[in-house]
């Protein structure tokens, strides 16, 4: 079962969710696992702290076209549906635009005349940390100047194991990195805030999910500021409200020295395990 906690936008708790969820669950002894898949700044490392097991180099295959071979008939390019081929018939050049690529091969299969072939490029790296005997963290990481994290992303989530409960910290937004990372969940944890551009990104979240015909719930951080402008929307549109994290100065102050308020204040702890308890109802339905 792979759960997801996503959020329209940066800065709504998502990290929050995902790394206090993944505590309350590790401690009852389920087999839990913690995937980052904000691969361009991850940070659940910054809150969950383990051994590091294994290091992973992630890789991209990047075509090479030998202009000698190549017969200039635009095959290469036709079946390119990223635009990362250049070709100029009459002045016989052709290129690969790099940061373009996909890793398709379409090019490869394309071309009749054997004038491609392919090189390796690292893209990032994905780190498993141990955390006790029935939980780890998964962390994917770009290198720098890689523009997307999709593979990356897609290749750590395919680390996790069958028989494990795993939780995606998704990236923000809802562009391609969280197309990438809800669409392999069984089910989406929405974190939204009681505020109008809170209100505004989770109206997209919900929009794409709906699309993707993917199940979904939400839960509202910093509860007590405006809720009006949430839970008019939730209600409206027949959202299930998972739970809701007040508007607590503590969870500030403890988040901001690196640790989980599910261990600092005991109050947290029942509320994550309640929390839990209704995703787990949400999936039984």
């Amino acid at each position: 079962m792979k759960i997801a906690i996503a959020s329209g936008k940066g800065g709504t708790g998502k990290t929050l969710v995902s790394t206090n969820l993944f505590n309350v669950i590790s401690r009852q002894g389920q087999k839990v696992s913690l995937i980052d898949c904000d691969a361009e700044e991850p940070n659940v490392c910054e809150f969950i702290r383990g051994n590091v097991e294994e290091e992973t180099l992630t890789m991209t295959h990047i075509p090479l076209i030998d202009s000698h071979k190549c017969a200039f008939c635009g095959k290469c390019q036709e079946h390119c549906s990223y635009n990362a081929i250049i070709m100029l018939p009459t002045i016989k050049t052709i290129r690969v635009i790099e940061d373009s690529c996909h890793d398709c091969g379409a090019c490869v299969y394309a071309c009749q005349y054997d004038a491609i072939t392919e090189k390796e490029k690292v893209t990032g790296s994905i780190t498993q940390y141990s955390i006790s005997a029935n939980a780890d963290v998964l962390e994917s990481q770009t290198e720098i100047g890689i523009y997307s994290p999709v593979s990356i992303i897609g290749q750590t989530i395919n680390m996790a194991e069958a028989d494990t409960l795993t939780l995606l910290d998704s990236p923000p937004g809802t562009s391609c990195p969280f197309i990438a990372t809800v669409e392999r969940a069984d089910y989406v944890v929405l974190v939204t805030e009681p505020t109008p551009f809170g209100l505004n990104d989770l109206k997209l979240s919900v929009e794409t999910l709906r699309k993707l015909k993917i199940e979904f719930g939400v839960v509202i951080n910093r509860f007590g500021i405006g809720k009006e402008l949430i839970e008019d929307y939730l209600n409206k549109e027949e959202i299930a409200v998972l739970g809701h994290i007040p508007f607590d100065k503590r969870i500030a102050e403890t988040y901001a020295k690196g640790d989980l308020i599910t261990d600092k204040i005991p109050q947290y702890r029942e509320l994550f395990e309640k929390l839990h308890q209704n995703i787990t109802k949400q999936l039984q339905r």
